[in-house]
């Protein structure tokens, strides 16, 4: 502790420098203080014991300091560093340096009282004076000790006060003497009561404590006691030194820091540091939980377009609102970040009411609907929320335990309630969360199942009608983990796109398709064989996705000719901009772009001209429905003329605007018939095959394909 021992005794001398005579030189002086402050720092951190610091205050007395401000100055530099140390030992240590100068002085006056005593008769005037000078110093530092001073006998009664303890509390000073020591601790402070028991039977040296008092003009007014025993020479309890600093300013200061941590600054409310604070306290205490999780939706576009001073009174006003509305017994309404609140239900754990969170959520979202006026905008807000409670059994949501669960829980119903149309309560359901988390977890295992090997590509024939020969293969992913269970694009494609996990996803099948199609046509030189890959939306913005597929291309060995991209109907149409200009890149290569499940979106039939495309795949059901009554699937032999005519109509408009036709589910003959029939060129099915290996295509290359 040698710098700390510097510093603090370096500003001790400057103190005792400032408060009158000092009796050694100045650089003397520092060196003996800091020597000094060191015994304390070590008294206070516990390597020293208290009885040095009584041999400190001993040593002021020996050297002279006993100027009346000298204790004082010394009491509130040391104070604050020691307290720092140690807050209980720094306090020992303050009332062992007290109690030690205090003793000192005394039996400094003792000693000059007996040296006078045996001096000649003639001197008696002389010493007489003496004692009467020593005494006067004694009760001048008593009297203008900067801090409140009150002594007490052994037995509790306050004897003397000094002028800053009565101007600390407003008080004349018989007011308090007299009275009992005991009268200024609470009842109910049953620590404290019994440590002063204990310091009046000769047991505790020291007792601190801080609370609050009632100054006179009734404002309150904190102050910081050390209460420390001076025993007589026979080792018995004799009176007991009070020391009192007023520390309601720095209670103050404490109080207003405390206060920010857990408040917003701009609305005022409590913030998610307060909010966990009390949820983890209902939590623990055992009492039944609904949490409402509050967005403002869309408050964006309104610091966007009218200014975050705009937003701000948005939030204020909205805050305000859930505040004097919602909040109240057993609720608090928090901000916890941006334009996002919570209000926490607490309910007795005996007797809830399981609707309440959910009527508390309907009610805000209320309260929140009515517009905002901001200077000359009226501004229409809307919120979504989520709900959710620690015991649900509708639910499930009991088996969220902690604050943690059921923060995540909250939060991933807020989402299902924007994700559902914004403007709106979503609850907690545990089978939908469970689905969530599964999803989540699956996209975290994909990366890693592509860098393993998990993923494999089967190929599905595409066949032309006319002599039910392959002409293309649909290439189509598959999971397979290890042990041999499968999961199915149905599942892990739509989690794929979610998260964006369809680029690399997508750029991986789209080369071993390359790569396969390049190992068949070496097999097989004359086939005329192109190899279809589907190609997400997700994929279609990626800036680099036409590199990609040049790039494939070019390490493949695959003609661009041969490839042909499948889009479904809703991503195509829905692509304008650097998107569109991607698939016009693609087809200017020398790619087909054919349109995936046409008739299951709202196709603007006249803007399939401006399109970069080669080849509609017509939806299953405009190839099923029409043959719904089909012999060979258990119905009669009539067939929906109108869906028939629908399907002709197709077919001759894509054939018009130079497009070639795939037929997608042909399961039976009839179908095949019919199809054939209509125009359509290639057809694709289990009536032809499945999805096969690659090892398979081969076989199927040789020949017609289906059922003679």
């Amino acid at each position: 502790m040698g710098d700390d021992a510097h510093s603090l005794g370096t500003a001790w001398a400057g103190s005792v420098q400032a408060a009158g005579f000092v009796p050694l030189p100045r650089r003397e002086l520092r060196a003996a203080l800091v020597d000094r402050a060191g015994t304390l720092l070590d008294a206070a951190s516990g390597t020293a014991g208290p009885e040095a610091a009584d041999a400190v205050g001993r040593w002021l007395v020996d050297t002279h300091f006993t100027h009346p401000s000298a204790l004082g100055q010394t009491l509130t530099v040391l104070g604050p560093s020691l307290a720092r140390v140690d807050p209980d030992r720094g306090a020992t240590v303050l009332a062992a340096l007290a109690a030690g100068y205090a003793a000192a002085l005394q039996e400094r006056t003792r000693a000059e009282q007996e040296r006078l005593t045996t001096a000649a008769f003639a001197a008696r005037a002389a010493a007489e004076q003496a004692r009467w000078a020593s005494e006067a110093r004694f009760g001048a530092l008593f009297a203008d000790a900067a801090i409140g001073i009150a002594i007490v006998t052994a037995d509790g009664e306050i004897v003397e006060v000094n002028r800053a303890l009565c101007e600390m509390f407003g008080r004349p000073a018989d007011e308090v003497l007299h009275r009992r020591v005991e009268d200024y601790i609470p009842a109910d402070d049953h620590e404290h009561r019994q440590k002063l028991g204990a310091m009046q039977a000769g047991e505790l040296e020291h007792v601190r404590l801080e609370r609050p008092y009632s100054h006179a003009d009734g404002t309150t007014i904190w102050a910081d006691i050390v209460l420390s025993l001076v025993r007589a020479p026979d080792g018995a309890p004799r009176f007991i030194v009070v020391m009192i600093a007023d520390v309601t300013e720095r209670h103050r200061l404490e109080t207003s820091l405390r206060h920010q941590a857990q408040h917003d600054p701009l609305t005022g409310l409590p913030n998610r540091t307060m909010f966990f604070e009390r949820l983890e306290s209902a939590l623990a205490a055992g009492r039944h939980v609904g949490v409402c999780y509050l967005d403002v939706d869309d408050l964006k576009a309104v610091n966007d377009t009218l200014g975050h001073d705009v937003g701000d009174h948005v939030l204020q006003t909205v805050a305000h609102r859930l505040a004097d509305e919602i909040g109240g017994a057993g609720r608090l309404v928090a901000r916890m970040a941006g334009d996002e609140f919570v209000v926490l239900v607490e309910q007795p754990a005996d007797r809830p009411d399981p609707g309440e969170p959910l009527r508390v959520a309907r009610h805000a979202l209320d309260v929140v609907r009515r517009p905002v006026v901001s200077g000359p905008h009226r501004i229409l807000v809307s919120a979504s929320v989520g709900v959710v409670e620690r015991e649900d059994s509708s639910s499930g949501a009991g088996e969220l335990e902690n604050a943690a669960d059921l923060m995540k829980a909250a939060d991933t119903t807020l989402q299902w309630a924007k994700k559902d149309g914004r403007n709106r309560v979503a609850r907690f359901d545990a089978e939908r969360h469970r689905a969530a988390v599964a999803r989540y977890e699956l996209s975290a295992r994909m990366p890693d199942a592509l860098g393993a090997g998990e993923f494999v590509v089967d190929y599905q024939p595409l066949v032309r009608l006319s002599d039910q020969r392959v002409v293309g293969v649909e290439a189509l992913v598959r999971w397979e983990q290890p042990g041999g269970d499968r999961i199915g694009p149905d599942v892990f494609i739509p989690v794929a796109e979610e998260t964006g996990l369809i680029v690399p996803l997508g750029r991986w099948v789209l080369s071993e398709a390359c790569r396969q199609a390049v190992r068949w046509q070496a097999e097989d030189p004359d086939s005329e064989l192109f190899v279809s890959v589907n190609l997400a939306a997700r994929q279609v913005r990626e800036p680099g996705v036409v590199d990609d597929v040049a790039r494939i291309l070019a390490e493949s060995g695959w003609p661009a000719h041969a490839l042909q991209l499948e889009l479904t109907e809703s991503d195509l149409m829905g692509t304008t901009g650097e998107p569109l200009e991607a698939l016009r890149a693609l087809a200017e290569m020398g790619v087909r772009i054919a349109i995936d499940d046409f008739g299951t979106g709202y196709s603007n039939l006249a803007y399939l001209r401006t399109l970069p495309v080669h080849a509609l795949k017509l939806a299953g059901p405009f190839v099923t429905r029409p043959f719904a009554r089909d012999p060979d699937k258990g119905g009669d032999s009539d067939y929906d003329e109108v869906d028939l005519e629908v399907l002709a109509l197709l077919v001759e408009l894509a054939h018009t605007l130079g497009l070639s036709v795939t037929a997608e589910f042909v399961e039976t003959s009839v179908q095949l018939e019919r199809l054939r029939k209509l125009g359509c060129d290639t057809g694709q099915g289990w009536y032809f095959a499945p999805p096969v290996p690659a090892s398979a295509v081969p076989d199927l290359l040789r020949g017609p394909v289906g059922p003679a």
